[in-house]
C-alpha cells in the first residue's frame, strides 16, 4: 500500500521520548491539550470497577501533525475501555473485544466517509482499510461530514484523519490511489468485511470478484430508499455477483464509463420498480439538469447505521443471509401512528384498602375469612365446598406455578385459609375440630373444619386483625424491634407446631438482601419463571383485579413502575439472560430486606403435604401477631422457597440450578433454620399503611354448596 505525501499526513505520531515532548510543548505554534485527569476520573467511575492493571496504565502523548497538536490520551486498553463504555449492552465487553478483531475494508469515501467513521466509532473493527483516489469537492460536502478545510484534499486522508483523531490507537491503512484490478487483492488480503461504496462499475465488479475468490463477505449501502445489499461470498463462494443482476459484466468492459453511460447499469442494480419517484426521475435528468445522481447526508448517514448493524450481525457469527432490505425513512413516515397509551395505574381509580366486608351469617363469615388467606401471587390455590355442618379446603391445581414446587406453596395457602376460618369460627361461636388430609385432591379436601357450638377466646380475639391483614411493600427504615417482639413471634410459630428463625442482625440482613436480590436476578432471567411471574403482576385498565397482585399494591414510585413496566419484556429478558447481567432486577427486594427490621422464617421440620399446611397455619398466626404488635409485614419468598432435591432446582431454572442450591445453603446458615423446611418467609418493619389491597375471586367463582 501507498502512504500519503507528508504533506497528506493522516497518522497520529506516538511521542515516547520525553526530551521530544518538550520541544513540541516549548513550539507556540503547537497547542498541547492535557485532559487525562477527567479521563482518569471518569474511567474510575466505570461500572463493574476495572482492575488495578487498568486503572494504573501508562497514558500517552500523541502529535497530530494536520492539528498542530499533542494531545495526552489514556493508555490503549483503558482508552478503549472508557470510549465504548457506553455501548454496553447494546453491545457487550465480550462482543467488543470480538469485533476489535475484524479487519473491515471501505471502498469510495463519499458514501464509505460516513461509514467507515461509524464503524470507527462504534468501535467495531481493529484494523480499517480506506480506498478512495477523488479529493474532496464543495459539492462534496452535502454528504461528506469534511469541512472547507478539506478542500482538495484526498478523500482517504481526510476519512482516516478524523478516525485518527477519534481513535488515536486504531489501526488505519489507506488506499489514496483508489483500487484497480491490479491492485484489489493485495488491498482485500486478510479482510473480514468488505463494504464498497464506489462508482465505477469497474471497480464494483473487481471488488466482487476479489471478495468471492478470498471468500469475503460484501456489503453495499445505496442511500436511496435505504438499500441495504449483502452477498456473503464467504459461505456461498459460487454466488453470482451482484446477485446475478449484471449477467455475466466483467469489470474490464465497464472501465471508463461516464456518468450518462453508468445510468442503465444503476438502474438495474437498484431495480427500476423499487427506486423512488424521485431518483428514478433524477436518473433521466443526468447530463442534462444534474451531473450525477443525487443523495442526501441525512440519507447516508442512515445507510451509516445499517451498514454498522450488518457488520456487527456477522462479525459476531450471527445469521444474516445474502440479499436486500430498505429501510426506507420516506416510507416509514407515512405509517406514523398513536403511541399505545397503556394505562397509568395511578390515573385509576383509588384501589381498595379495606377488606372485603363479612357477612352476617356465622358460616359464611368462616368461608369469607377463609378465602382473605394470603396465597404466592394472591392465585388463590383453593376450591371450597360449604356444608351446614363444615367447610373442606380442596387444592386447586390450576391455580399454580413453577415456584410453587409439588404445591407446597400450595399447601401453605390452604393451611393460612385453615387458620383464618378457625378464628372468624371462633369469633361467630361455631368453632370445631380441625383436621388436615396428607394426600387431600382435587376430589378430596386437603383440609376441614367442622362446624360445632365451640369456643376459643384466643383464637376469637385475633379476628378483628385476622380481617385486616395485609402484605405491606412500603420501603421501610430498619429500626431495631422492641425486646418482646421476637419472642412473641417465635411463640405463634411454636403454637401451631411451626418453627420461628428471626433475623434482625444489620449485617446478616445485608448479606440476605444481596441473596434475595440474586434470587430475583434468576426469577426474572428463567423464561418461564418471568413469564408466571408478569403474569402474576395485574395492571388497572388491562387486567381484572380479583386475582393476582394489583401492581400498585407493590408501592412503587412511577419511576420504578415504568421500570417495571420495561420488565414484562421476554425478549429484555432473554437479552440480559444470555449476557448472564441484570443485577438492578434485584433492587427491589434488597432495598427492602437492606431496609427492614427483621426477617422471618416460618419452618416446618418435613416436607409432607400436610407439613406445609401446618406450617400455612402458623404464617399466618406469626403475621397476624406482628401486625397486632405494629409492624408491617411483607411475604417476600426467594425462588427456591419450596425446593427440597436437586429435581426441584432443576425444574425451577435449568440453567441456574446449582446457583439456587447454593443461594439455599446459603439462606440456611444466614437464619439459622439448617435443614428444616420453609413454610414461609416475611420482611417485617415499620411503614406507613397500604395504598391498595389485592382483592379476592368472589366466592360464585370458588365455593360449592349450601
Amino acid at each position: 500500500m501507498q502512504n500519503a505525501s507528508d504533506t497528506e499526513s493522516w497518522r497520529p505520531r506516538f511521542i515516547d521520548n520525553v526530551d521530544e515532548l518538550s520541544e513540541l510543548s516549548a513550539d507556540p505554534h503547537i497547542e498541547v491539550i492535557d485532559r487525562i485527569d477527567q479521563q482518569h476520573r471518569d474511567l474510575a467511575r466505570v461500572l463493574p470497577p476495572p482492575d488495578d492493571a487498568v486503572l494504573n496504565e501508562a497514558s500517552r502523548w500523541y502529535y497530530y501533525p494536520w492539528r498542530r497538536s499533542v494531545v495526552h490520551v489514556l493508555g490503549p486498553q483503558s482508552f478503549r475501555m472508557l470510549r465504548s463504555d457506553r455501548n454496553r449492552n447494546k453491545i457487550t465487553a465480550t462482543e467488543q473485544e470480538t469485533l476489535r478483531r475484524l479487519t473491515i475494508g471501505v471502498v469510495g469515501l463519499s458514501v464509505g466517509h460516513a461509514i467507515a467513521h461509524t464503524l470507527a466509532l462504534e468501535g467495531i473493527c481493529g484494523e480499517i482499510r480506506l480506498a478512495d483516489f477523488d479529493e474532496i469537492e464543495l459539492s462534496n460536502l452535502n454528504r461528506i461530514p469534511g469541512t472547507v478545510f478539506d478542500l482538495g484534499i484526498n478523500k482517504a486522508v481526510v476519512a482516516a484523519r478524523r478516525i485518527s483523531e477519534l481513535d488515536p490507537y486504531l489501526e488505519v491503512k489507506i488506499e489514496p490511489d483508489g483500487l484497480d484490478l491490479g491492485s484489489v487483492d493485495d488491498f482485500m488480503s486478510g479482510m473480514d468485511i468488505v463494504i464498497e461504496e464506489c462508482d465505477s462499475f469497474d471497480v464494483k465488479l473487481a471488488v466482487r470478484a476479489a471478495a468471492k475468490r478470498q471468500r469475503i463477505p460484501l456489503i453495499m449501502e445505496t442511500s436511496d430508499r435505504g438499500l441495504l445489499d449483502i452477498e456473503r461470498y464467504d459461505v456461498e463462494p459460487d454466488r453470482p455477483l451482484f446477485h446475478g443482476l449484471l449477467g455475466d459484466a466483467k469489470a474490464e468492459e465497464m472501465m471508463g464509463l461516464s456518468t450518462h453511460d453508468k445510468v442503465p447499469y444503476v438502474l438495474r442494480v437498484l431495480e427500476p420498480d423499487q427506486l423512488s419517484a424521485v431518483m428514478a426521475a433524477s436518473m433521466t435528468e443526468v447530463d442534462e439538469t444534474v451531473a450525477t445522481w443525487p443523495q442526501l447526508g441525512g440519507d447516508i448517514n442512515l445507510g451509516s447505521a445499517t451498514v454498522a448493524a450488518a457488520v456487527r450481525t456477522l462479525g459476531l457469527g450471527k445469521p444474516l443471509s445474502s440479499g436486500r432490505v430498505r429501510v426506507d425513512i420516506n416510507a416509514m413516515l407515512g405509517d406514523i401512528r398513536q403511541p399505545d397509551l397503556r394505562a397509568d395505574p395511578a390515573s385509576h381509580d383509588e384501589a381498595g384498602v379495606d377488606p372485603e366486608p363479612a357477612p352476617n351469617d356465622a358460616v359464611a363469615a368462616a368461608v369469607h375469612a377463609a378465602r382473605l388467606a394470603p396465597s404466592g401471587g394472591n392465585t388463590q390455590p383453593w376450591t371450597f365446598h360449604v356444608s351446614e355442618s363444615a367447610l373442606d379446603i380442596h387444592l386447586d391445581p390450576r391455580q399454580t406455578s413453577t415456584l410453587d414446587v409439588a404445591y407446597r406453596g400450595s399447601h401453605v395457602a390452604i393451611g393460612a385459609s385453615l387458620f383464618n376460618a378457625q378464628v372468624a369460627a371462633a369469633h361467630r361461636g361455631i368453632l370445631g375440630r380441625a383436621e388436615i388430609y396428607p394426600h387431600g385432591t382435587d376430589d378430596a379436601p386437603v383440609a376441614r373444619l367442622t362446624f360445632a357450638d365451640g369456643h376459643d377466646a384466643r383464637l376469637a380475639a385475633l379476628y378483628d386483625a385476622m380481617v385486616q391483614r395485609v402484605s405491606n411493600r412500603h420501603l421501610t427504615e430498619p429500626l431495631p424491634l422492641p425486646d418482646d417482639v421476637v419472642p412473641a413471634l417465635q411463640q405463634s410459630a411454636t403454637d401451631e407446631g411451626a418453627e420461628a428463625f428471626v433475623v434482625t442482625d444489620r449485617q446478616r440482613l445485608l448479606e440476605l438482601s444481596e441473596l434475595f436480590g440474586e434470587s430475583d436476578r434468576v426469577r426474572y432471567l428463567t423464561e418461564h419463571l418471568h413469564a408466571e411471574m408478569m403474569r402474576e403482576l395485574r395492571w388497572p385498565g388491562e387486567d381484572s383485579l380479583d386475582w393476582g397482585l394489583d401492581v400498585r399494591t407493590l408501592e412503587l414510585d412511577k419511576s420504578d413502575l415504568a421500570k417495571l413496566a420495561v420488565a414484562r419484556r421476554a425478549d429484555i429478558m432473554s437479552l440480559l439472560a444470555q449476557q448472564d447481567l441484570g443485577r438492578a432486577l434485584g433492587e427491589a427486594s434488597r432495598d427492602r430486606i437492606g431496609g427492614a427490621s427483621g426477617l422471618v422464617v416460618v419452618a416446618i421440620n418435613g416436607t409432607t403435604p400436610a407439613d406445609y399446611v401446618r406450617g400455612g397455619k402458623a404464617v399466618e398466626k406469626v403475621w397476624i401477631q406482628a401486625e397486632l404488635l405494629g409492624l408491617s409485614v411483607q411475604a417476600i419468598s426467594p425462588v427456591f422457597i419450596y425446593a427440597v432435591d436437586r429435581p426441584d432446582y432443576e425444574e425451577l431454572s435449568p440453567r441456574y440450578s446449582d446457583r439456587l442450591r447454593q443461594l439455599h445453603h446459603d439462606f440456611n446458615g444466614l437464619t439459622g433454620m439448617n435443614d428444616r423446611s420453609i413454610a414461609l418467609t416475611m420482611r417485617i418493619g415499620y411503614a406507613p399503611h397500604v395504598s391498595a389491597r389485592s382483592k379476592r375471586l368472589s366466592a360464585d367463582h370458588n365455593v360449592s354448596g349450601v
